[in-house]
């Protein structure tokens, strides 16, 4: 089997599923672009939804309708419910409680703070897998991995800019959604030691709107009116398209190559919120991402 490598923003499937090809660099890249833009749609359908529904209730039903997707593709392919069996439910359950959470995390960001600057600090979801790895999965901390690190957490601070403007609860949403990404990785990779990742993403599903509809009623069940129905369908869509397309692109090349191309992903989304919600476009976002991007980057080409 190929070598896992936590290299990528949000792919969890796409690096637990541990695919690295020959290297096919044009279609990885062509098929990035469509991961790209599979994120860049979620996150203005999540603001679009969130002007009538709270996180739970997007996500309750974002991943409904993903639900309905991937069980029509269970039930279509040839082993059937068969390949939804799991003797790991515990780590499923696991898994989906910390990628529930991140996610909710990562909607409330985007209302709460610019797109660039959420997407600047979701960059450092690889190094909190670098941090926590040995505490989750028993991999050793060296010296230079620990390095690398604090070289993406001082991007953070120049992204983030504490005391010279305010720090929100944006940035800090930001930040766990990150963790939780990182942690939702690593027990991924866990997993498909035992499953297949239609059962991964059955479960994930299933799991996430169970989750997402008992906490709805926080506040009072709101139901959507008919002008949302489209954006809803986008953010379910955009979760699973998103994540195949980055997996295909790992799998016709190394995470080394494609890693880099996803850092295309903010200056699109800057200049998204530039466009369609007058965000300010600040130098210092891009100059904290090249650092965070960077340190991940380094730690990519380490031969380990």
């Amino acid at each position: 089997m190929a070598r896992i490598t936590p290299g990528m923003g949000r792919g969890a499937v796409a690096a637990a599923a541990g695919v690295e090809g020959a290297g096919q660099p044009v279609r990885a890249a062509l098929w990035m672009l469509g991961a790209i833009a599979s994120f860049t749609l979620m996150a203005v359908a999540g603001r679009a939804v969130q002007v009538e529904l709270t996180s739970f209730q997007l996500m309750f039903w974002r991943s409904l309708i993903g639900f309905l997707i991937i069980a029509a593709l269970v039930t279509a392919s040839r082993p059937g419910l068969a390949q939804v069996r799991t003797t790991q439910p515990g780590l499923h359950l696991t898994r989906n409680l910390f990628h529930f959470a991140g996610q909710n995390l990562w909607f409330y960001g985007i209302v709460a703070i610019p797109l660039s600057q959420l997407v600047a600090l979701e960059f450092t979801m690889p190094l909190w897998v670098v941090l926590l790895a040995p505490l989750v999965l028993g991999e050793r901390l060296t010296w230079r991995s620990a390095g690398l690190a604090l070289l993406g957490f001082l991007g953070v601070l120049i992204v983030a800019q504490p005391g010279v403007q305010p720090v929100g609860p944006g940035h800090l949403a930001g930040l766990l959604a990150a963790v939780g990404f990182a942690l939702n990785l690593m027990l991924t990779k866990m997993l498909m030691r035992h499953d297949g990742v239609l059962c991964v993403l059955f479960w994930m599903t299933v799991s996430q709107a169970a989750f997402g509809f008992a906490l709805s009623f926080i506040g009072g069940f709101t139901w959507p009116s008919a002008a949302l129905i489209p954006w809803l369908v986008v953010v379910g869509l955009t979760g699973l398209t998103a994540h195949f397309a980055l997996t295909t692109a790992l799998g016709l090349a190394p995470a080394s190559v494609v890693a880099p191309m996803e850092f295309a992903r903010l200056p699109i989304i800057a200049f998204v919120g530039v466009w369609l919600y007058a965000e300010p476009l600040d130098p210092f976002v891009f100059l904290g991402a090249v650092l965070i991007f960077g340190a991940n980057w380094l730690n990519l080409r380490n031969p380990r």
